[in-house]
């Protein structure tokens, strides 16, 4: 545990990035902290295209302890993987019997870099706090199989359905308990090796795949509900868009790349993009190759049975985030790593230990070059944390070590655009379409960025693009409002009007369009409906920009009382009142 806070110490000066907004920072439900309320929404929403009642719930309870301090969350994430490490070795010692080499593989898994991703950003809350409900379901599992009996099969149970309610990464649970079944808790025939841990009763080989039935009912129901919640997020990737070819040929080189960054974890980063191509033909006959030796080599070398569970257990726990199904535009994920190299971590230690048994060298001999590579995964760790210090280095380094990243340069573009850095945004943005020509997200971009420029005829020459071609109805409705501003800044009501008016029927609570029918109404001088249209605006988006509006409109129309009023309470609540004067004014004046 020290060893992790070690490591991780860095983190508590890092901020909130990408996902963390969603999850926490702009979300009501989240900030509240932990009420009845909160409780209820998190187990009945796909917010986020997951479903993990548990993670939102964690996340509320962060927010009563810290509020929207960042260091809390991402302290609270440190000490739940630290835990996890010592789950670990605590699961590994009773299984085996075996201290140092537990030690060595909780070592492992505590300090290696690829798990950065998974600690260091709170929104990975889920990945952590399932890891430890799964750790502790393993657990009980071996506490079940030496003497079995209802009551801990329920325990096992419970703790697997935990698990699954903190994130569904866990659904191969029951698959990889016939592999512990296997080894290292020997339940499966004649083992040619002593078991240095408690024994535990052999069994018919068909009761052990029964008695794994209940739980593989919760793994088929989390995945159902899992499927529901990300396609209603808009998260899984439609079949027709990557063939069925090009997901096998990912899957297979990702396998690789991940076995890459287990030996030599250099150039981690956020997103790997999904490619659009078949690969070469060579390079996906390279990656089943070396695929199909070591499994060859595992088998061969079946006595030694840490090496079948062990490598089974890294191509097992990855199937559900492999790509088959694509979630998402990245073609693999650091996080994902979390459970798969466990098992990879286990049969490199134990085949150590054992060789070097056999070649009769000490033990003494083997912790110098174990400590020396504990302390440089941990400095490796304590380094990839500061990338995730904020949004510009977490998405500079992805665009800087990865090729053909559309989402990574369109996200970096966005934030440099907010941060006032216009014409690198720009730079950024054009890089995005230099891969993906079509991409809305970086036609959009552009659009804001001759916006802000004044270049209205190129920004309306994008936003045209985007609508002609999208299918999303939210996208269609931000499109045509944006098309219904720059249109009446040229001063072309007519069309700016059909734009609103078409927003809304994409979207009929758009209220960005209300209020730009607000102020077409006001600047035709019909001040009943403009009032009309800034009441609907404020109805379903209340702003203090809206208010002001209104209070303008209200004001010109003879109500001089009521627009008083809002003034008044605009005052006594407002923390910025002068700003949204500022940008009430320039709307008002077309710009």
């Amino acid at each position: 545990m020290a060893a992790v806070l070690a490591s991780y110490s860095p983190v508590i000066h890092n901020g909130f990035i990408y996902d963390d907004y969603g999850y926490i920072v702009n979300n009501p439900a989240v900030r509240a902290g932990v009420t009845w309320a909160t409780a209820k929404w998190a187990f009945t929403t796909f917010a986020q295209g997951n479903w993990h009642p548990l993670t939102w719930l964690s996340h509320a309870f962060d927010c009563e302890l810290f509020g929207l301090h960042p260091a809390g969350h991402h302290f609270m994430n440190v000490l739940l993987h630290a835990v996890n490490a010592v789950l670990l070795f605590l699961l590994l010692q009773s299984a085996t019997g075996f201290r140092w080499r537990s030690l060595m593989v909780a070592a492992l898994f505590a300090l290696h870099p690829i798990n950065v991703e998974s600690v260091a950003w709170a929104s990975e809350r889920k990945n952590v706090l399932s890891m430890m409900f799964f750790l502790l379901a393993l657990l009980a599992y071996g506490w079940y199989a030496r003497r079995p009996g209802l009551r801990r099969y329920a325990t096992v149970a419970v703790l697997f359905a935990l698990a699954l309610l903190s994130k569904p990464q866990v659904v191969t649970f029951p698959f990889l308990l016939l592999l512990w079944d296997y080894w290292p808790l020997d339940r499966v025939g004649n083992p040619p090796e002593t078991a240095k841990g408690r024994s535990v009763p052999r069994l018919w080989h068909g009761f052990l795949i029964l008695e794994k039935l209940p739980l593989l009912l919760l793994s088929a129901a989390s995945a159902v509900v899992t499927m529901k919640a990300q396609r209603a997020g808009g998260a899984v990737v439609n079949l027709s868009r990557d063939s069925s070819l090009l997901r096998f040929e990912t899957a297979l080189i990702s396998y690789v790349r991940y076995l890459g960054k287990a030996f030599w974890p250099s150039k981690l980063v956020a997103m790997y993009p999904h490619p659009s191509k078949l690969y070469p033909v060579w390079q996906v006959a390279e990656a089943a190759v070396l695929l199909l030796l070591i499994t060859t080599l595992v088998l061969l070398a079946r006595q030694r049975r840490y090496l079948v569970v062990g490598w089974f257990w890294f191509l097992g726990s990855l199937v559900p985030m492999i790509g088959l199904v694509q979630v998402g535009v990245q073609a693999m994920a650091d996080r994902y790593a979390y459970i798969p190299f466990i098992g990879l971590f286990l049969m490199v230690t134990w085949l150590v230990a054992d060789l070097c048994e056999a070649w009769k060298i000490s033990a003494r001999w083997l912790a110098i070059p174990a400590v020396a590579c504990l302390l440089a995964l941990g400095a490796l760790t304590a380094h990839q944390v500061l990338y995730w210090h904020d949004t510009e280095s977490f998405w500079s380094r992805t665009v800087a070590f990865t090729e053909d990243n559309y989402p990574a340069q369109v996200h970096l573009a966005d934030f440099l655009l907010t941060h006032g850095r216009v014409e690198e945004s720009a730079a950024h943005y054009r890089a995005a379409l230099a891969i993906t020509p079509d991409g809305p997200s970086a036609n959009l971009g552009l659009a804001a960025y001759e916006d802000m420029r004044g270049n209205l005829p190129a920004a309306i020459e994008r936003y045209e693009m985007v609508a002609s071609r999208a299918t999303d109805a939210t996208l269609r409705a931000g499109v045509y409002s944006s098309l219904g501003f720059d249109y009446r800044g040229l001063g072309q009501l007519v069309q700016a009007k059909q734009c609103f008016e078409t927003a809304l029927r994409f979207a009929p609570d758009w209220a960005r369009a209300m209020t730009g029918l607000g102020l077409i109404a006001q600047q035709n001088g019909d001040l009943p409906e403009a009032v009309r249209q800034y009441e609907r605006a404020i109805a379903v988006r209340p702003t203090e920009v809206g208010y002001l509006l209104l209070a303008q409109a209200l004001r010109q129309e003879g109500h001089a009382a009521e627009s008083q009023k809002i003034i008044e309470g605009l005052s006594r609540s407002s923390s910025n009142l002068a700003e949204a004067q500022k940008a009430a004014e320039l709307l008002l004046s077309g710009k």
